[in-house]
């Protein structure tokens, strides 16, 4: 079998450059996908559920992709394809995405397609990524993969930066807040820009990289072009999978479920513990008679009772006149439209009281109502909450989707009846308290979550090179864990937001060995034609973390409440970020490393070999 030759610093470099473009989009994705669904409306306690659909899409596409690309030899290349695929597909929904809640949608209706886009944005990503793994395995040899990694590492913590810290570089010359519901321009154009990168480094990348041909390749494999392909199926490929493949992927599955719930949560925990965000309550549904009813949409007949989270006004009161007006204008500000008080950065512009008036103007003001001509207050004008207004023997129904027409009326789907309510029975609403994602402050706190990310990811840098000074992998995976779970665990204690640049440096240590040691200790333990497929395998032990993690969640949250210290609950999902982490570095101890095959020259053990090459080479 050929050796495979060593290659320059530049071609190596080449190898992994595009990276560098499809890590600003990971990392957008990764820093501001909970804000955007935040600021639409959605509630912390459903903000895991949301981070489902991209793991669950990379465990069925990543193997598929490994897989395939192992057979593909087309005039683009082997890996190269999957790379063009990927990349376009990102720069689109990256222009679609944070332009979610501005496309005339309801707040639900805006999410869902804010997680389709998500659930492609992810794919998509990954389907990118993945080649350059691949390329390095098909081009480096063992001797130079872990500066191939180290490059690699560099390229990605370097394109993390550039999009952490997208959105507050732009908040110099954009506003970082928006009207309720809509995401800042800041966010917007950070994803534009990314898009941009993206295709650049994409086109660099076809200019730079040209794959082998079948021929060439066969030969560093010990076979010829033409030589038959072993079937092999996934199932039993995992069975012969090296015992590496399983003990480095107990380790991935408590640091991915540790940062998934960081990415998700920590804009939440910072706005609240470190800028002081305001609290905002969002209608969930309906108690009756001691039983919850929960949606953000009830209706009482064709008549919305809870709208997007809010009460429905079922009309006003002026001067002891009742009118159900479409739209109320109070000295020249409109504070009801489409029959809902209007909402200004998360703040109703007039009250609401389920139980029946709720403040809408007082005397001396001017209210014009549906374009009539202004009419002076001489008393006063209240709200009438639509709930109020419910009957007994009324038809409730739950909706969770809800799509208002072009002629005002209402198409409802997945829809739950309600019991109708009979004389004497005790409603309540039901409120869940979360921050105001329209307010300046979580909006700063956004961008300063970036931030955040950004000095974690150049920690990772810096902390890399430390890691090539470590003569034995385990020694260096295990103290970085340890070190990010401290991290994580420290958010909790500190109110300061220069201060938190500490924690996420701490996680920094972390991330740098996640990113580096898992692939090279499996690209070491692999050999054969299969490389690919079983790196798209093991990219499921980043996927199925995640699909847990966010499952659980929701549940977790429900089971904190604002700690004593002011904390807002989500801070709690730092802290169990923390443990996961702590749990990951013991779990390093149980990797037993061994390098393609069972024995090498002469039928010395690899372990030994892999002992006396890193401490010639100071291989990480």
């Amino acid at each position: 079998m050929k050796s495979k030759p060593d290659l320059s610093f530049w071609k190596l470099w080449n190898l992994s450059f595009g990276f560098f473009g499809v890590q600003i989009a990971y990392a957008l994705q990764s820093s501001q996908v909970s804000r955007i669904f935040s600021t639409i409306g959605a509630d912390p306690h459903d903000l895991s559920y949301f981070w489902i659909l991209p793991p669950l899409m990379g465990l069925v596409v990543q193997p598929i992709v490994g897989a395939a690309s192992d057979k593909t030899w087309n005039r683009f290349g082997r890996r190269l394809p999957y790379l063009l695929i990927g990349a376009l597909v990102a720069i689109v929904v990256m222009c679609f995405l944070p332009n979610s809640g501005s496309l005339g949608l309801g707040v639900s209706q805006a999410i869902i397609f804010g997680l389709v886009m998500l659930m492609f944005l992810d794919t998509s990503i990954n389907m990118a990524m993945q080649p350059f793994k691949m390329l390095v395995g098909d081009f480096v040899n063992e001797k130079q993969k872990g500066l191939a990694y180290s490059i690699q590492s560099f390229l990605c913590n370097a394109g993390s930066v550039v999009g952490y810290i997208a959105p507050i570089v732009l908040a110099l010359f954009l506003s970082n807040t928006a009207p309720s519901g809509e995401v800042p321009p800041t966010v917007t154009w950070a994803f534009y820009i990314g898009a941009a990168v993206l295709l650049l480094c994409v086109i660099y990348t076809f200019a730079k990289v040209k794959e082998m041909p079948p021929h060439e390749y066969a030969m560093y494999q010990g076979k010829t072009a033409d030589a038959p392909k072993e079937k092999v199926n996934v199932v039993k490929l995992l069975a012969r999978a090296p015992k590496v493949f399983w003990t480095v992927g107990i380790v991935q599955f408590f640091c991915w479920a540790a940062f998934l719930y960081m990415w998700t949560y920590s804009t939440d925990a910072i706005a609240g513990h470190a800028f002081g965000a305001p609290s905002t309550d969002i209608v969930t549904g309906l108690t009756i008679d001691g039983k919850a009813y929960n949606d953000k949409y009830v209706f009482n007949g064709e008549r919305p009772v809870i709208q997007d989270g809010r009460l429905a006004i079922g009309g006003i009161e002026v001067d002891g006149q009742y009118y159900e007006p479409q739209t109320v204008v109070v000295d020249g500000d409109t504070v009801v439209s489409g029959r809902q008080v209007v909402y200004s950065y998360g703040i109703p512009k007039a009250a609401v009281n389920p139980e029946g008036k709720g403040l809408l103007a007082q005397k001396g003001q001017t209210l014009i109502i549906d374009g009539m001509p202004p009419m002076p207050v001489l008393d006063g004008a209240s709200t009438i909450s639509e709930l109020s207004l419910v009957q007994p023997d009324a038809s409730l129904t739950l909706a969770h989707i809800a799509k208002l027409q072009a002629d005002g009326e209402y198409v409802l789907d997945q829809t739950t009846p309600i019991p109708a309510i009979s004389e004497g029975s005790k409603v309540d609403v039901n409120y869940s308290t979360v921050l105001n994602a329209s307010s300046q402050q979580y909006q700063d706190a956004g961008d300063w979550n970036g931030v955040l990310l950004a000095i974690q990811a150049i920690a990772a840098v810096l902390w890399a090179v430390v890691l090539a000074q470590f003569k034995k992998r385990k020694p260096a995976y295990s103290l970085s864990l340890l070190i990010g779970a401290v991290g994580f665990a420290s958010v909790f204690f500190i109110t300061d937001k220069y201060m938190l640049g500490v924690s996420y440096a701490l996680m920094g240590c972390a991330w740098a060995a996640m990113l580096a040691m898992p692939f090279t200790i499996l690209t070491n333990a692999l050999a054969g034609d299969h490389i690919g497929t079983y790196l798209g395998l093991f990219n499921c032990t980043i996927c199925i973390p995640q699909i847990i993690a966010a499952l659980c969640g929701g549940a977790i949250l429900h089971c904190f409440a604002p700690a004593a210290n002011g904390a807002p609950a989500t801070v709690w999902m730092l802290v169990v970020s923390g443990v996961l982490m702590f749990i990951g570095s013991l779990a390093v101890w149980n990797i037993k490393e061994t390098f393609g095959s069972q024995t090498g020259a002469a039928g010395k053990p690899l372990e030994a070999m892999a002992e006396s090459q890193m401490a010639t080479d100071g291989d990480i």
